[in-house]
């Protein structure tokens, strides 16, 4: 298994920043500056979303992905602020579906300014990262980022269809957020791969490695909202139950709890409704499915880490290989 020893003397995703620490300010001055707009609204938004923070864990991996792969050019600073723009449109407008008022440990664009500014802010973001993309000029690049943008639309339409369905299956689920969220993270370090001239082998080992990572990253975001707490997460706890989303914990709790558990579980998703979210959270703890989710986050974390064997032996694989264990410490 890759070492970790490399960042075993301070806080672990501080390490992994650390590896391509230049690279990441550079995006992080990038990023306002692709923002400009001579409308004014879209100027406003657009600095409270900078403003907003967040890990960038998908361009932290364009990044890393890039360097390990021996890359030495600037575009895959271009290219990082490409999948930060897609993951914040999709983010812009699953706040207004959602009805969500906290993103962050901040208010929501939708909350603030409303639905229309934010689903068309949104969509400045999405044609604003394909200008991008035709500067960066790789028609590879190119057919993957736009084959995942219309997955990710797809994801999120089932996920919208099966919205207050407790029959939903734990395939069903997890096709769901293979498209919905896994897609952008394989995308990011697929084309990472792509710019730097490896779409061979290690491109491969790169694809399924943030396929596999997204999946982790996603269980356990469902698993947190059934045990976090809403400053560690950043957004309220129960989101999910309030919006009718039959997750994992969920779906393991029907299938293997109590009957009165697993009925008072239906009876929420189909209503969509948190009234009974403290029953909720004691019915899905009795059940295990919290270990469960765990188990299968932990799962993926591990496949992720058997992808990166093939890559070089580097501190960008290291730093890889960390992203995949804080993924899923953020449970613990």
């Amino acid at each position: 298994m890759t070492s970790l020893h490399k960042f075993a003397s301070a806080p672990l995703l501080e390490q992994i920043y650390a590896a391509v620490e230049q690279d990441f300010t550079r995006l992080n001055r990038q990023i306002p500056r692709r923002l400009t707009s001579d409308v004014d609204m879209v100027e406003e938004i657009g600095r409270y979303i900078v403003e907003s923070g967040g890990k960038r864990l998908r361009p932290l991996l364009v990044l890393l992905a890039a360097r390990c792969c021996g890359y030495q050019g600037d575009t895959h600073i271009t290219l990082a602020a490409v999948i930060e723009f897609l993951h914040t449109a999709t983010l812009l407008h699953d706040d207004v579906i959602d009805h969500s008022d906290l993103r962050r440990g901040r208010a929501t664009v939708n909350a603030l300014w409303g639905n229309s500014p934010s689903v068309l802010v949104g969509d400045f973001l999405y044609s604003r990262a394909f200008q991008m993309m035709v500067e960066i000029g790789d028609m590879r690049i190119m057919a993957i980022l736009s084959g995942a943008t219309n997955v990710i639309a797809e994801g999120e339409v089932m996920q919208l269809d099966q919205a207050g369905d407790p029959g939903t299956s734990e395939e069903r689920y997890r096709e769901v957020i293979r498209a919905k969220t896994a897609m952008l993270f394989q995308a990011a370090a697929h084309t990472a791969a792509v710019l730097s001239g490896r779409d061979g082998p290690e491109g491969c080992a790169l694809k399924d490695f943030g396929l596999h990572l997204g999946m982790a990253f996603q269980l356990v975001d469902d698993m947190l909202d059934y045990c976090g707490d809403t400053a560690v997460m950043g957004k309220n706890v129960g989101d999910d139950l309030a919006e009718g989303k039959a997750t994992l914990p969920l779906i393991f709790a029907m299938r293997c709890g109590c009957s009165d558990d697993a009925r008072l579980i239906r009876e929420a998703i189909r209503e969509r409704s948190a009234a009974r979210l403290e029953e909720v959270f004691n019915a899905v703890r009795r059940s295990g499915a919290l270990d469960y989710t765990h188990q299968m986050a932990t799962a993926e974390k591990l496949k992720a880490l058997e992808c990166i064997e093939a890559l070089p032996d580097n501190v960008y694989r290291d730093a890889l290989a960390s992203l995949a264990e804080f993924t899923v410490s953020r449970a613990m």
